[in-house]
């Protein structure tokens, strides 16, 4: 087989078929034009069809007439003639953007060990829980986005229109304002003047992320940030925790042995606390101690995860107790979501009660001076 840890020192420089290093060094990510929706269909339907005897080029042909979109049809299209030509699968799509490396090295080492139906099977397994996840965390949070943004419109539009329109009955009528109400004034005001610097600044902020998402330091500080927000940060952990448990179970179900799985997927997930701490479980290993050992020195890794895989280390069960931890964290995962949602939702509507209601009290208040100055 293609992996095999002859020696450490050996281990640490060069894998016995590839280089590791070459791979780590790139980023690992899943194109956009064929998406994880995509992917999903795509292995557990090639799964179905090799499981019912086709070869794996009728397969493939078969799933390219089905796709709907031209563009998929020819990505499909250019991996069977390659496949015609004498490549295996995995060499048809290593240099393709669509694919990543480690669907790549998955399909290679199924290839190798003659268990290409089932990693077919684990991948579509693999992005189902990943799409699930998505819709999971989607759910969680479209409520409380949009009424978070619709309160957001509606107290733009109170100082944009409504404030200014009491501001001139008060200063026609020489009426004395509370404190309160002089300061909704000013912020209408402020609004007024540079709305459009606001815009600018805000797209200014979207940018800037988007340019600084891949520097170590924003990585590590924005992360560090986010572990310390109540809920949420708990519930990012367990969602990236989820996925590295869900790809080396695939590697694992493929014989791949631990060490390389955790090589393979550390750059993966795309999240720096994991990412580091893999960093170190790997070398860890390297030095002679045992994965459960290892992962028991950082946070990230709770103590039930630390427990289980120690029972993996004992009885050689590594494929069912990451399948088994897989299973544990989609469930919390789910819950979660539902406990977050629920809470965000009406502390949001609270917070945006009392923003409104300061403005329409910072308004009524000179309405009965008024009303006495007429009378």
């Amino acid at each position: 087989m293609a992996f095999q840890l002859k020696n450490i020192q050996k281990q640490k420089r060069k894998m016995a078929s590839f280089d590791i290093d070459s791979i780590l060094k790139k980023e690992i990510s899943f194109g956009a034009s064929f998406s994880n929706k995509k992917k999903e269909s795509f292995y557990t339907e090639l799964y179905v069809l090799l499981n019912a005897g086709l070869t794996l080029k009728d397969a493939l042909a078969l799933l390219g007439e089905e796709q709907k979109k031209e563009k998929d049809q020819t990505l499909i299209s250019k991996i069977v003639a390659d496949l015609i030509a004498g490549k295996n699968f995995s060499e048809a799509i290593e240099q393709l953007k669509e694919f990543s490396s480690y669907e790549y090295h998955s399909l290679k080492i199924g290839e190798q060990t003659g268990t290409l139906q089932k990693v077919a099977q684990e991948l579509g397994v693999f992005y189902k829980r990943k799409n699930e996840q998505r819709r999971i965390i989607l759910s969680a949070l479209s409520y409380p986005i949009v009424v978070l943004c619709t309160a957001f419109l509606a107290i733009l539009f109170m100082l944009q229109f409504v404030v200014p329109m009491f501001a001139d009955i008060f200063k026609q009528n020489k009426v004395e304002l509370p404190w309160i109400t002089q300061k909704i004034m000013v912020a209408s005001r402020l609004f007024q003047e540079y709305w459009g610097i606001i815009i600018v600044f805000i797209i200014a902020i979207i940018v800037l992320k988007q340019i600084l998402k891949n520097k170590i330091w924003y990585q590590k500080y924005t992360s560090q940030f986010l572990l310390k927000l109540p809920l949420i940060g708990e519930f990012i952990r367990k969602v990236k925790i989820a996925q590295f448990t869900q790809a080396i179970t695939l590697l694992t179900g493929a014989k791949v042995p631990l060490l390389n799985g955790i090589q393979l997927t550390k750059k993966m997930i795309g999240y720096y606390p994991l990412e580091m701490a893999l960093e170190k479980v790997e070398n860890d290993i390297l030095q002679g101690k045992s994965l459960h050992q290892s992962m028991g020195n950082y946070k990230i890794f709770d103590k039930k995860m630390v427990s289980l895989i120690k029972v993996a280390d004992e009885t050689n069960q590594n494929e069912t107790i990451f399948k088994r931890l897989t299973e544990q964290y989609n469930q919390e995962i789910e819950y979660k979501s539902k406990m977050i949602s629920a809470t965000i939702e009406p502390f949001i509507i609270l917070i945006l009660g009392v923003i409104v209601a300061t403005i329409l009290i910072a308004m009524y208040l000179p309405m009965f001076k008024l009303s006495t100055v007429i009378s």
